[in-house]
């Protein structure tokens, strides 16, 4: 390569400031063709420009410089591709993050003033498949979809007739200290033999104070804040797992819009009621 570009021109040439080549050339990603030892002046060459306009391209889709450098040496095409299309994959996921939380901030915010319904309901024990597992609250919801995917499946192999919509029980201890139990069931008759994360199980019995939760889940927490203030007002509030009933979920359509779930909070009765 022949270094006729003073680090000058390089920048006007690639649109790369004179700044941003020189952390480039310290952090190793685009290192100047030739450095003159008595100046310091740094001399870069024309057949550089290409690989200084991946770089930016790169470098403006937030990928890490690491990675950029892992793309720039990569062995061949096939891995150069590879590399960059997992780094959009991120970008898709965190983009589809980005999305949910602009549509549930516009939710809290236009949500109607009108008080949710709430029912008290007596549960009994129910004999359910299930899957259970202590976790971080980070990683329920992608455990929730494969164990629920899991269930649903094994009961269909086994040949069980399902009693009820499919739930979920989660402790207390997920919300206050951000790690507890989780246990995702379907309710079925008959005997389920355990296989995989399968096992049979029954879920308590209870009494609850029900919402029901229209829509995605990923604002399931305004149903829910609705509803612990409502039994905290009333001082009904007991210790117990949370519950969540997908009466209409992912198992259903895919979309979200249509999915209803019923969240259940533990309570005190006295009132008798059924």
């Amino acid at each position: 390569m022949t270094a006729g570009l003073t680090v000058g021109d390089f920048a006007r040439i690639t649109h790369l400031s004179v700044k941003t080549l020189r952390h480039y050339h310290q952090v190793g990603l685009l290192e100047p063709a030739d450095v003159n030892p008595g100046t310091g002046y740094r001399y870069y060459a024309a057949e550089q420009v290409p690989t200084a306009q991946v770089i930016r391209r790169l470098r403006d889709l937030e990928m890490p410089v690491a990675e950029v450098k892992a793309v720039l040496s990569a062995p061949d095409p096939r891995a150069r591709n590879a590399l960059i299309a997992a780094h959009l994959d991120r970008l898709e996921a965190e983009l589809a993050q980005t999305r949910a939380a602009v549509d549930s901030l516009r939710n809290l915010l236009s949500r109607p003033e009108t008080a949710a319904a709430i029912v008290h309901r007596s549960v009994l024990a129910t004999p359910a498949a299930g899957i259970a597992a202590v976790l971080d609250r980070a990683d329920i919801l992608a455990w929730w979809q494969g164990a629920l995917d899991e269930l649903h499946a094994t009961v269909r192999a086994q040949g069980l007739h399902a009693t009820g919509p499919s739930g979920g029980l989660f402790a207390s201890e997920i919300f206050q200290h951000d790690r507890g139990q989780a246990t995702v069931f379907v309710p079925v008759e008959g005997g389920v033999r355990a296989i995989g994360r399968v096992t049979p199980v029954v879920i308590p019995a209870a009494e609850l104070a029900i919402i029901s939760h229209p829509g995605p889940l990923h604002d399931a927490d305004l149903s829910y804040a609705t509803l612990g203030s409502y039994t905290a007002e009333h001082e009904i509030s007991v210790e117990g797992p949370l519950r969540e009933y997908y009466l209409r979920g992912v198992q259903d359509t895919p979309d979200q819009a249509e999915w209803r779930t019923e969240i259940g909070w533990p309570i005190f009765r006295a009132d008798g009621g059924a």
